[in-house]
């Protein structure tokens, strides 16, 4: 059995659990910022992940991808989704300004810990001499790089949550951010979509149309990370 896989399943599973619960906790939160203390009241403005479990979303699909990557060799990308957190708009002074900054505010998130994650991780590793880095051997070389390929996830994960989640399709918070734009028109079109928005990205993805955007993650992840950390850990 191939522990280091294994191990890498398992950083990969928390990074991804992480970001989506924070990404979740955000949207409650500056909803609760603007006057609706539903998530709140219903106690999802929490850190315990247990509370914003999804059965297909939180463990079917990134099991499901980890289990294929681990028997089969695929490197794809773990994705997932937690319950969405109740937004009441009606509470809001302004409605619709209210969704575009509850919308807003998952995807900043996710962007603002891949960069902070990345910048702490790179200050740390000014200070971890290179036989360590690069030694991979016993217990602290292998424990420097298992540590710093879950913060190499934890950013990636982050990433590509946030990019994702912009896309303007619903029920993805970009279609929030595009309603704000829209005519009044635009938006009952867009509402009318909602019910296939999944089906909706399901194709695009099949066609490979969402691509260019996943490459331009994985570039600036790699930007972020810079060539020292990536050689620590991928090499």
């Amino acid at each position: 059995m191939n522990f280091e896989l294994i191990l890498e399943v398992l950083l990969s599973l928390i990074a991804v659990f992480m970001a989506i619960v924070l990404h979740e906790v955000a949207h409650g939160y500056t909803a609760a910022r603007l006057g609706d203390t539903t998530a709140r009241d219903r106690g999802r403005l929490t850190l315990n992940p247990l509370a914003h479990v999804d059965p297909v979303g939180t463990i079917l699909v990134p099991v499901v991808l980890a289990v294929f990557r681990f028997l089969f060799g695929w490197y794809v990308p773990l994705f997932g989704w937690a319950k969405p957190v109740p937004i009441n708009p009606g509470r809001f002074r302004n409605p619709l300004r209210g969704m575009l900054y509850v919308a807003l505010a998952g995807p900043a998130t996710n962007l603002i810990l891949a960069v902070g994650t990345a910048m702490i991780g790179r200050l740390i590793l000014l200070a971890v001499p290179s036989t360590i880095l690069f030694g991979h051997v016993g217990f602290l070389g292998n424990l420097v790089q298992w540590v710093f390929y879950f913060l190499s996830a934890f950013v990636i994960y982050n990433l590509i949550l946030a990019a994702f989640n912009i896309i303007p399709i619903p029920p993805l918070d970009g279609s929030r951010v595009l309603m704000y734009f829209l005519p009044p028109n635009g938006r009952r079109v867009l509402l009318r979509l909602e019910p296939y928005g999944f089906l909706i990205l399901i194709v695009i993805l099949y066609l490979g149309a969402l691509q260019p955007i996943f490459a331009g993650v994985e570039g600036f992840w790699r930007l972020l990370l810079g060539t020292r950390w990536l050689l620590s850990v991928f090499t």
